[in-house]
């Protein structure tokens, strides 16, 4: 049987793997973005049952290189421009590496301190960086948590919703299917399979139209579906508006959602999970405009803000409607420091008890980088963005679908639905970069999103000669 690994044999192992994944991240750029092989490829090279003695680490690693690495999607590559952001960092890494070898249990300020604490001081910091609502801070009558994702944020928010809409009796007997939730028609995914695990059905969610050259949530549109509404004997319970859409990074008109929501009694859910990092750019806090209205808001510092998944901020402005929603104290979870009050339990923010070290890599980050240092993160992405988008409005064969206020450009073939698809197809083949597709007014869209630190202009400008090579090809009819 092999014994346990010791300290000296940790250290030994630990050097290899940090040196292994700094050769990884050197080396990202002379790898295929993208795996070619076919389904089950890494399934017949893995053997059928575990090893019947131990192995040692150099073993996994050699494994990791000729197995598993060649089959993966490089998300942290810098030609990686699909989806979202999702990027890591060294502090991020580090800190992930610090949290796992402590191995603390933060599920109640008692079962570990200091990790409460720290969270609530750097959702705090965040909070103030990002120049939020007082509200939203642990010293007004709000506070900060970190979730694992805004899909969960957004899970939560909702169950939130319905406790004030309900009165509180949802705890007791459940959830009827009148209440109702809206979103724009390019809400994110989760609002709907909030809806459904809350008990509400996929049927409970309103989708609101857009305005068809901002993409954003109209709110004649949306008023109008609450009134219809009401006048059915349904309850509206909560609305999701969000800042930087998964589409095209559209930003929903918060001041007069907002005010819609306070006339009529409903919960506001801001979902800025990739965008809300920029309102750490004082410039672009436009976006942010209306955000006081909100009753919870969250974003992902694992999308933007180089802080590796899984990491997502969110607030709330008023932390007693959510721990009414979420309490559940059985008697094995008993203490005297949550029964005197005087300590935040963050198991009574969220729906699984247990809960990770998460602060600690937020706080790495916050620290290695700084205040400017992120900033310069965040606008270079936008400058590479901004130059790109350059780069198609000049040229003829292609159109913009929307406005591209952050890092993303959405953009497609005028020869239409089909060239545009086989353009994407083309591009990603090549290995070298990757780009993902939406639909903006009915469209086949093309999108590209910029957020790796390891991402230079040189890399943007090859996606675009892939890019403008393969056009002429499709064009030509090749």
């Amino acid at each position: 049987m092999a014994e346990h690994m010791d300290p000296e044999e940790f250290r030994r192992a630990g050097h290899a793997v940090v040196d292994w994944i700094a050769d990884y991240w050197r080396t990202l750029d002379q790898r295929p973005v993208t795996t070619q092989d076919p389904p089950g490829t890494v399934t017949a090279a893995l053997p059928t049952t575990p090893p019947t003695h131990g192995e040692p680490v150099a073993a996994m690693l050699a494994d990791l290189d000729g197995i598993v690495v060649p089959r993966l999607t490089h998300w942290q590559h810098p030609g990686f421009f699909g989806y979202f952001p999702a990027n890591t960092s060294g502090p991020s890494v580090l800190a992930d590496l610090v949290s796992s070898g402590l191995g603390t249990q933060g599920m109640l300020w008692a079962t570990s301190p200091a990790a409460t604490e720290l969270e609530t001081v750097v959702l705090d910091w965040l909070a103030d960086l990002m120049d939020l609502p007082a509200t939203f801070r642990s010293t007004g009558p709000g506070g900060g948590v970190i979730q694992d994702s805004a899909s969960s944020a957004t899970l939560v928010a909702t169950l939130a919703a319905l406790h004030r809409a309900s009165g509180g009796r949802w705890r007791e007997v459940g959830v009827d299917r009148r209440y109702r939730a809206y979103t724009s028609a390019h809400g994110h995914s989760s609002i709907e399979k909030a809806a459904r695990i809350a008990g509400l059905g996929g049927q409970g969610v309103r989708t609101v139209e857009v305005d068809p050259q901002t993409q954003a949530m109209r709110p004649a549109a949306l008023r109008a579906a609450i009134v219809a509404d009401l006048a059915a004997g349904e309850v509206p319970a909560i609305v999701v508006a969000t800042i930087g859409t998964t589409s095209t990074t559209a930003v929903d008109p918060l001041p007069e959602i907002g005010a819609i929501c306070a006339e009529y009694g409903v919960w506001l859910h801001v979902d800025a999970a990739y965008a809300g990092a920029a309102a750490i750019c004082p410039e672009l806090r436009w976006s942010h405009a209306g955000v006081e209205h909100a009753d919870s808001y969250c974003f992902d510092p694992h999308k933007w803000l180089l802080t590796g998944f899984d990491c997502d901020a969110f607030w709330v402005a008023d932390r007693g409607e959510l721990i009414e929603a979420l309490t559940v104290m059985p008697e094995f979870l008993r203490n005297a420091a949550s029964e005197s009050g005087a300590v935040i339990d963050y198991r009574d923010w969220q729906v699984p008890l247990g809960r990770r070290f998460r602060a600690l890599k937020l706080w790495f980050v916050l620290r290695w980088y700084g205040v400017e240092g992120l900033r310069a993160h965040l606008r270079s992405g936008i400058a590479l963005a901004d130059g790109f988008a350059t780069r198609v409005r000049a040229d003829d064969r292609f159109a913009l679908a929307a406005p591209h206020p952050f890092s993303l450009v959405t953009f497609r073939l005028r020869a239409g639905d089909e060239a545009s698809a086989a353009l994407l197809a083309r591009v990603n083949d090549s290995g070298q970069v990757h780009l993902t597709h939406t639909r903006v007014n009915g469209r086949y869209t093309l999108r590209l999103a910029v957020g790796s630190p390891l991402t230079r202009p040189e890399h943007v400008d090859r996606a675009w000669d892939l890019l403008s090579a393969a056009a002429t090809d499709i064009l030509a009819g090749d």
